[in-house]
């Protein structure tokens, strides 16, 4: 089983270790083609892109005013540099978290309402 670091960092299934967790950029397959784990049963919801927004946004604006008032560069400038780190920061750190997450949901068998201390593969 990959780490939660790992899982999140390179889209891997959290009971093989394929790379299989996504089927675009941001999108979960349905399941993997490898153990054929059941990627629609886990939902991480909105959750990171709300927090990753917040902290996206803060560095962007943080970057385009460091920016203009070190170079006062053009407005087509700031627009060229600050839209594609924008969407790339945004794709990347996203595509991170939910993998992230969707691996600690399953390596802690969360569910809806509550966690099972037993694991995810524990029998009863």
């Amino acid at each position: 089983m990959p780490s939660i670091v790992q899982a999140g960092l390179r889209g891997l299934c959290p009971r093989c270790g394929r790379p299989t967790l996504f089927a675009k950029a941001i999108k979960f397959a349905d399941r993997c083609p490898s153990c054929g784990l059941d990627f629609t049963q886990f939902n991480v919801g909105d959750g990171p892109a709300a927090f990753l927004t917040l902290i996206l946004g803060t560095l962007v604006v943080a970057g385009a005013i460091t920016l203009e008032l070190t170079l006062h560069p053009p407005l087509w400038l700031h627009m060229l540099i600050w839209i594609p780190v924008t969407l790339a920061g945004v794709v990347w750190s996203l595509r991170i978290a939910k993998g992230a997450l969707m691996s600690a949901e399953y390596r802690n068998a969360a569910r809806e309402g509550r966690i099972d201390p037993q694991g995810p593969d524990a029998t009863p």
